[in-house]
């Protein structure tokens, strides 16, 4: 055994727990063979994810050896992510993936985790005990401040960062990065931004650039935020956190477009992190991508499948996008999209059989959609019947069925069941911002992508042509826009605006207030939730008093 391996206190080897994963019976072995002779003891041996997690689950564990590839089910990637996730793994185990496969995908994959270390196949004692045996030591040199970390006691681990700097050069690093994210966490910004700007003072470390970044980003500094993550990528195209920042700072300035593109480059770079491709998918959604957001949640859905981050709702995500792909779309595309999606939505319920019956009723609920997307509007009556008792009763409805439910009817002609339920579960929800938000989206857009996106950019050059001046060019718009989502509260105000414009410009034509009436009276129903409906009041008051 080498000195290194040894301390006054004895053998460090002796006194910790090891778990080792393969699924190589004679791998494993070997394993314990060189654990043995550097003087380990206590060693156990599992050959799958399922044992190792749960053995984690009711065991302390000090070194996990993790082999890669694991055959059939969940790959190391997978188990680092569920001990991490699960908190199954403490501050203060190491854990080594070891591996024969070097790819950039697995090794982008796995690095998301921060394993402690990567060992190479084939493995022999000198290199295992060397490795180990440094990894240890710095274990044993801050396993007090892991220990309060892992309590949560991070005033105290700040403590025992402070005092250990001036003792422990040789973890200088780790300890200014460890502090500062302490520092992080307790919101004292303030400091951690000190101990960034110190270590930048001195070397330009990565670390350091992201997290000030995060400190920018935290104190609503977002375009600072944003020049700075930019700058990180440009020099460390491989430090994937600095995408997933730099797209939270775009999204909090409002550039959607710039965000999604961020992340569609980050998953070129590192294509198994399922949590990014969710975020883009969102993204893509929002920005009504929906050729990128069924693309990325496709993505999801595959590396869902053995990941703790698994969800029924990337299935009903994906079976959405393709259904805003196919319908009105009879094309071959159109039908392969739609093919998809009912096949996506079927697997949806096998695979998540013990779910709460909500899942399936918004599984038939988007099938019934995509069934009328392809005119088959027997098949989409009978998927909407296959779920009619659960959906009798609208107080009995989650937010997310109900909207669900209301979209079905609007596109299978039922616009006045639509409103009102959207009506009800308005009253229902008062009190919850986001779900009156999608409310007032679907009833002013019930239509599908395509045609939002139409009317979206007659809007937009319908508000152009206001502002320079060009007001019938603006009605057109308007008008054009108002063909495809008549019911848009915006829109039908835009075009009021515009004309009672044009009325007091010289153009006294009673027909235009005419016009500016029937587009109010588009809007009667419009509910006091809605963020128009105080516009749409000072409109007909001032209506009123015109024709008065």
């Amino acid at each position: 055994m080498t000195d290194t391996a040894r301390t006054t206190g004895g053998n460090i080897f002796g006194k910790l727990h090891y778990l080792i994963i393969d699924d190589f019976e004679n791998f494993r072995l070997s394993m314990r063979q060189m654990l043995r002779s550097c003087g380990a003891d206590k060693i156990e041996l599992v050959s799958h994810a399922a044992p190792a997690i749960q053995y984690c689950a009711y065991n302390h564990v000090d070194v996990v050896l993790c082999d890669y590839n694991l055959g059939e089910g969940k790959n190391g990637q997978h188990i680092l992510e569920e001990l991490r996730h699960k908190k199954l793994l403490k501050r203060s185990s190491l854990f080594l993936m070891v591996t024969a496969e070097t790819s950039r995908e697995m090794v982008m994959g796995a690095r998301e985790y921060q394993p402690d270390a990567y060992l190479t196949k084939p493995i022999n004692r000198a290199m295992l005990e060397k490795r180990l045996a440094g990894l240890i030591s710095q274990r044993s040199a801050l396993l007090p401040i892991n220990r309060e970390i892992d309590r949560e006691n991070y005033p105290q681990a700040i403590a025992l960062c402070l005092e250990a700097l001036p003792r422990q050069p040789r973890y200088r690093t780790w300890l200014m990065k460890t502090l500062a994210d302490l520092y992080y966490q307790v919101g004292d910004f303030s400091h951690a931004l000190k101990i960034y700007d110190e270590v930048m003072g001195q070397r330009d470390l990565s670390w350091a650039r992201l997290g000030r970044g995060k400190i920018l980003l935290a104190t609503q500094n977002y375009d600072d935020a944003v020049a700075a993550l930019k700058e990180l990528i440009s020099k460390h195209p491989d430090y994937m956190e600095a995408y997933d920042l730099l797209a939270e700072g775009l999204e909090r300035l409002g550039r959607l477009t710039q965000a999604q593109q961020v992340l569609e480059k980050a998953a070129e770079h590192s294509p198994n992190a399922l949590l990014r491709h969710r975020q883009l998918a969102r993204l893509a959604t929002a920005n009504q991508d929906m050729s990128t957001a069924s693309d990325a949640w496709r993505q999801t859905v595959v590396l869902g499948t053995h990941s703790i981050h698994d969800s029924p709702d990337h299935y009903l995500a994906l079976g959405q996008s393709l259904s805003d792909l196919s319908d009105g779309d009879l094309s071959d595309e159109g039908s392969e999209h739609a093919d998809e999606a009912l096949k996506v939505l079927s697997r949806l319920e096998k695979r998540f059989p013990d779910d709460e019956s909500a899942l399936v009723v918004r599984s038939r609920l988007i099938q019934s959609r995509v069934h009328a997307g392809q005119e088959r509007i027997q098949e989409a009556e009978k998927a909407l019947d296959s779920v009619k008792e659960s959906l009798s009763d609208p107080d009995k409805m989650d937010p997310d069925t109900g909207i669900d439910f209301a979209k079905t009817l609007f596109r299978l002609g039922r616009d006045d069941q639509a409103k009102s339920l959207l009506a009800k579960l308005a009253q229902r929800f008062d009190d919850q911002p986001e779900v009156l938000q999608r409310i007032e989206n679907l009833l002013d857009e019930p239509v599908g992508f395509r045609q939002k996106l139409q009317a979206r950019a007659c809007n937009r050059d319908g508000i152009k042509a206001f502002e320079s001046g060009d007001l019938q060019a603006a009605v057109c718009e308007f008008t054009e826009a108002l063909k495809v989502v008549p019911g848009h509260a915006a829109l039908n105000l835009n075009l009021v605006q515009v004309l009672m414009k044009q009325y007091h410009d010289g153009q006294a034509d009673p027909q235009l207030l005419v016009q500016c009436q029937q587009c109010l009276d588009r809007l009667g129903s419009l509910p006091e939730q809605h963020r128009q409906h105080r516009r749409y009041v000072a409109l007909s008051r001032k209506l009123k008093g015109m024709t008065t």
